[in-house]
């Protein structure tokens, strides 16, 4: 037993210092109470909400708020407003639909530099279809229907492209050649072939959609149709189809194509 434990043989004053000594050497070994209190501290509890996001390595794994979240760089508060964007439009397709200015005006929050930053990432999907149908044959409807669907059944109005195709029937690229009303899409055949002639396009196909879902044709759509199989005639062009962009429904096709009902 060192001398150090015997502070009872020792004078006061050395006794209290020997204490000291004693109770410092006892904290360093770890057996004092504040080594008592780190070692009974309680575990730690659930993980906070970022440490759960840093735990998402997959995206396919997320939610549709936390990807929104993301893609608007929204911080840790922000993922109620993801949901409130959700809420309020219902669907993922309908908020696709929507504008920067009509996203930042619903939501003051989401300034319209991040709404626009939500609305190109929903362009992404549209421009790698047509990255891959550059490399494949386009030549039926329901390839034009893949192809189109995703960003035309988007739209609040009735949108016409036309789509450019070359010899081997290969996506040249869809443009947009007249945007209309809420059901009707005006447009001329000088409108619709302008884009092939000066891309010398070899065949066209003409796609529109019907912001209702469905895709009977109008009698509009049926005279529109007759002046362009008329006009690409006149000018050696191929008119392959005209499809028009619904949404599918039980009993019936979400696209009608006029090549199908033999009209081309």
């Amino acid at each position: 037993m060192s001398c150090l434990e015997h502070s009872e043989e020792l004078p006061p004053r050395l006794a209290k210092l020997n204490r000291l000594i004693l109770s410092r050497r006892t904290e360093a070994l770890g057996e004092g109470p504040q080594a008592s209190t780190a070692t009974t501290m309680t575990p730690p509890t659930a993980a906070s909400p970022k440490r759960r996001r840093q735990c998402v390595t997959d995206p396919r794994a997320m939610t549709d708020a936390e990807i929104l979240a993301a893609v608007l760089h929204l911080p840790e508060s922000g993922a109620p407003r993801a949901n409130d964007l959700l809420s309020r439009y219902g669907s993922l397709s309908a908020l696709s639909r929507c504008t920067a200015q009509e996203i930042a005006g619903a939501f003051p929050t989401i300034d319209e530099r991040r709404a626009t930053q939500l609305v190109a990432a929903f362009t992404l999907g549209p421009r790698m279809a047509r990255e891959r149908y550059a490399r494949q044959k386009l030549d039926s409807p329901e390839l034009v229907y893949d192809l189109m669907a995703l960003e035309m059944q988007g739209l609040h109005k009735e949108s016409l492209r036309v789509i450019l195709l070359d010899t081997r029937y290969h996506l040249l690229w869809a443009e947009e050649v007249s945007l209309g009303s809420v059901n009707e899409s005006i447009a001329h055949p000088r409108d619709v072939f302008r884009p092939a002639i000066i891309a010398s396009a070899y065949a066209v196909i003409v796609a529109h959609n019907h912001p209702s879902g469905d895709p009977s044709p109008s009698q509009s759509d049926h005279s529109l149709t007759r002046r362009l199989a008329e006009a690409a005639e006149l000018l050696q062009i191929k008119l392959l189809d005209h499809v028009i962009i619904g949404g599918p429904a039980e009993g019936r096709q979400g696209y009608f194509s006029f090549k199908e009902a033999g009209v081309l």
